[in-house]
């Protein structure tokens, strides 16, 4: 078994809106399969990934090259990034089957969510398996062989036959982590809900941020600033991108963020591809 996990991206983002997010599910689910690697866990944060997989070395390795391809041809087709994940870097790594080493990897691939203050509970968050286990209401959607060729090209952004037909699609349009995650593995190794929730509030991840919920209010989602982002610079500054505010506009724009939308320095750095320090300073910058 391997803990797969891509470096944060410094400047920019995974995935920019909820269809990218869906694409990055289908991908993942559909390179999996053909990559002969049988996936545990995983989480898709805005700027990197998490993923748990069991198979042959070589063959998890090949799974990422491919998954980083597919999705870096997707930004490339549809806002013309060029090289966009060429250098972003992915480190694998065996996890043991002893010591309760997969359960606390586990957690620690769930908990990233609500370390980063975007819920508050894994189960909250839908782009990865955080409501997957210990779950008894099974989400539906439609099986694969019931979708029309084009249909099924046009939700999954690949023209594959080379993937089981009664997986099901969710009605959000990504393939149900329900699906081909190992499911009943993961939860005889946690045995009960009860212990799972004790590697999850215990996770090396999150456990200051769960120490400490009362104080922190989940931030926006990385996408919802996106968007709102081009209302905001007309509104405050009667300009359409943050490319023509002044050094001034620009420290203010970024504060009205972070007081708007409950942000932190990283955060903003993301969405504006910057680097922290670049956020940093600006935001610094011509205090009253």
């Amino acid at each position: 078994m391997y803990m797969i996990t891509t470096e944060h991206l410094e400047k920019g983002l995974w995935f920019l809106d909820e269809v990218d997010f869906v694409a990055g599910m289908n991908f993942l689910a559909i390179i999996a399969f053909q990559s002969k690697v049988t996936v545990l866990a995983f989480i898709l944060m805005s700027n990197h990934l998490h993923i748990i997989v069991q198979g042959d070395y070589d063959d998890v390795v090949l799974f990422m090259e491919r998954l980083k391809g597919c999705h870096s041809r997707y930004l490339h087709n549809k806002y013309g990034f060029k090289e966009y994940l060429r250098r972003s870097g992915v480190d694998v790594q065996e996890v043991e089957n002893k010591n309760e080493s997969i359960e606390r990897a586990v957690a620690y691939v769930q908990m990233n969510c609500v370390a980063a203050n975007i819920c508050s509970h894994p189960t909250q968050y839908q782009w990865g398996t955080g409501n997957l286990f210990f779950n008894p209401t099974h989400q539906s959607g439609i099986s694969i062989k019931d979708l029309s060729k084009r249909k099924r090209i046009r939700l999954l952004h690949s023209c594959t036959n080379n993937i089981p037909s009664d997986w099901k699609i969710g009605k959000e349009g990504y393939i149900l982590p329900d699906s081909y995650v190992n499911r009943t593995y993961v939860e005889s190794l946690f045995r009960t809900p009860n212990r799972m929730e004790f590697f999850l509030r215990n996770s090396s991840k999150a456990r200051k941020t769960l120490e400490m919920a009362e104080h922190h209010l989940p931030a926006f989602r990385d996408q919802v600033i996106v968007h709102a982002l081009p209302d905001l610079c007309r509104s405050l500054f009667q300009k359409e991108r943050f490319e023509e505010l002044s050094d001034q506009e620009k420290s203010e724009y970024l504060r009205q963020i972070r007081y708007r939308f409950s942000s932190n320095v990283n955060q903003i750095a993301r969405i504006f591809g910057l680097t922290y320090g670049e956020a940093a300073k600006i935001l610094d910058s011509f205090r009253g």
